[in-house]
């Protein structure tokens, strides 16, 4: 199973050290780097994510006020050449904590940890997806575990680590990502619209140039969507 990962730190020569050690692990994956929290921040909106290597001395937010401000945090593995910072950074439920210099081994050796921890995260995670035909859900919500009828779902909206979901009456937050809610539900009910935006299909009242129309709601269609939705819609097309 692949992970991937973020690298956050502000020296470039840290981040090529850590690129080029990936490259010797084939189910890790680099998937972007960044120099600073803020941009981070924003990385972490927009892409999914398993396993962050962040630095802790950076300009504007240091790599500890980042990781506990996380709202949704990943796994992570602290890279510093300060070692006063290791006995923080496990409260924080860190994976490991590799000291620069660090070598190849030191790093493989953390970064086994991430991926063990990952597969048994996914395997837990497995039961839910297993009975993703169900006609409810169960979602973690406002300190609560509720039940959702998937029949009730008009559209589900998405707010960087958590979403909204929306039915004709009610609407409820929970702490999922887009990427996992959409696996959840029934794929043959559900259509993903754009980057923030699921909708369920048997709820769409108009589509009308770029926006479909549900509960009274205009929702946009995203470019990189709106080829394959419309090619979607056409099939379903009484002419």
């Amino acid at each position: 199973m692949e992970i991937k990962a973020l690298i956050i730190d502000d020296e470039p020569l840290a981040r090529n050290v850590i690129r080029e050690y990936a490259k010797n692990i084939p189910s890790l994956i680099i998937a972007g780097e960044c120099a600073d929290a803020v941009c981070a921040s924003q990385f972490l909106l927009e892409n999914e994510v398993d396993l962050l290597f962040l630095d802790i001395n950076m300009p504007k937010i240091s790599g500890i006020d980042f990781l506990r401000n996380l709202k949704n945090p990943r796994l992570v593995i602290l890279t510093t050449a300060y070692s006063e910072y290791a006995l923080e950074g496990y409260e924080l439920n860190i994976i490991d904590y590799l000291k620069k210099p660090f070598s190849f081994e030191r790093f493989f050796k953390a970064c086994l940890k991430a991926i063990e921890q990952n597969n048994l995260l996914s395997a837990v995670n497995k039961p839910l997806e297993r009975h993703n035909q169900n006609s409810f859900i169960f979602l973690k919500s406002d300190k609560r575990t509720i039940k959702v009828n998937i029949a009730d779902i008009c559209y589900i909206e998405g707010l960087g680590d958590y979403i909204k979901i929306y039915t004709q009456i009610q609407k409820y937050i929970s702490n999922l990502s887009m990427k996992k809610i959409i696996s959840v539900l029934p794929s043959d009910k559900f259509y993903r619209i754009h980057k923030s935006f699921i909708v369920a299909i048997d709820k769409i009242e108009s589509i009308e140039g770029n926006m479909v129309k549900i509960n009274n709601v205009r929702l946009p269609v995203g470019n990189n969507f709106r080829n394959e939705f419309l090619q979607f819609i056409k099939t379903h097309l009484a002419e």
